[in-house]
């Protein structure tokens, strides 16, 4: 069983889009650009890292990234049984849900990461990941400064994220040293995340969200504000305002999708820190990830190696040269209308179904082995929508 794991604010680093430009994904760029009203693919190519700090330039850019490796994969036919964000991500894991499409995904990240900006230029501040003490003895660190600071991610046994003011953490990071932590290092982010220091961003979050389409998920969501699963719109609705100004419990979220038998988890996006969080967490498990093009060859053989893994759709272009995928050519709702039957044999151009006002034709002819989509799913432009085997 597979989950797909997406980063937040801390993974990302100058130029990091570089290496997907050439990529058949990196069209999502140009939609997001448009969609956001700013262009997304200089802060992926050339924004210096001290840009990439600023929230209203991180949020945005790191989760375009992400969808951008998403789609990569899905063209090869991977796919997750649970998904999960740390922070910021768990937007990225709902619009690979299909609870927010990519348009309202895109949106929602960028008004996020405009209201955070504004929370955190009113109260300033910065966070630190304590390495090697226990999760109790962050928290009663932090309890026992007086001054602003927050036990704030607890993502892995012995990596606790604190966050506050400046002078704040200057004092709980000294006290954390004399309580025998290896070490304590900043976290490249402009201001004190899932802190109170937030809460203003909060209404501000959920009257957004109130103005989009938030559907229930069709991939179960682990939420790291509380560790547990979420299928529906409403507990998003509810979760996500709040999620801000609320401490990430990202080592219970993994820990109960290993309860549920989750045997490998993908980070998809820059950066690697989810990875070692599964590691640390989930002694046993498989932990890949997909940072560029090249990872992907990498992650299909990983998996296909492993007892018990179960690939859908893994019968992918860059495993049989006699098998396709069919991409949509369009964003937008699918309506199968006359949609041929699983088993059919297909001739090049025949109808697959339409998106939005675009007909999804096949290019190939050949049987078809499965739909990959159900009439009313909204899915975005390339998001393979059939699999065949050529003739």
């Amino acid at each position: 069983m597979i989950a797909f794991l997406f980063p937040g604010q801390g993974s990302q680093h100058a130029g990091m889009g570089r290496a997907w430009v050439d990529h058949p994904s990196w069209e999502l760029v140009d939609e997001a650009s448009e969609i956001a009203g700013r262009d997304v693919a200089a802060l992926l190519l050339d924004a210096p890292a001290e840009d990439l700090r600023e929230t209203s330039n991180t949020q945005i850019a790191t989760v375009t990234l992400c969808l951008v490796a998403l789609d990569a994969i899905l063209r090869v036919g991977v796919e997750p049984r649970f998904v999960a964000g740390h922070s910021l991500g768990e937007y990225t894991a709902l619009i690979a849900s299909g609870a927010l499409s990519f348009s309202d995904g895109i949106t929602a990240v960028n008004e996020r990461g405009t209201q955070i900006q504004k929370a955190a230029e009113i109260n300033q501040g910065g966070m630190r990941a304590v390495l090697g003490l226990e999760d109790d003895a962050v928290a009663d660190i932090c309890a026992c400064v007086d001054d602003d600071v927050w036990a704030a991610n607890f993502n892995s046994p012995g990596q606790v994220v604190i966050a506050g003011s400046p002078s704040g953490l200057a004092t709980a990071a000294a006290a954390a040293k004399q309580a025998g932590a290896s070490k304590v290092l900043e976290v490249a982010v402009s201001g004190a995340g899932h802190c109170p220091y937030l809460s203003q961003a909060g209404p501000e979050i959920e009257a957004t969200l109130h103005k989009l389409d938030l559907r229930d998920p069709e991939i179960p969501v682990v939420s790291n504000f509380d560790g547990d699963i979420h299928i529906t719109a409403d507990e998003f609705l509810e979760i996500l305002p709040q999620h801000v100004s609320h401490p990430v419990l990202w080592r219970h979220g993994l820990s109960r999708m290993a309860d549920e038998g989750v045997n490998s988890f993908v980070e998809v996006g820059p950066g690697k820190v989810l990875t070692a969080t599964v590691k640390r967490t989930v002694p046993g498990a498989k932990a890949l990830s997909v940072r560029t093009p090249d990872d992907l060859d990498g992650l299909i053989e990983s998996l296909a190696d492993m007892p018990g893994i179960e690939l859908p759709h893994t019968q992918g272009e860059h495993l049989f040269t006699t098998e396709r995928m069919v991409v949509s050519p369009a964003a937008g709702v699918y309506r199968a209308l006359d949609a041929p039957a699983q088993g059919k044999l297909l001739q090049v151009g025949d109808s697959l179904g339409i998106v939005g006002e675009a007909e999804v034709r096949s290019p190939f002819a050949g049987e078809l082995l499965d739909l990959l989509v159900v009439d009313g799913e909204r899915v975005t432009a390339t998001q393979p929508v059939a699999w065949l085997r050529t003739a």
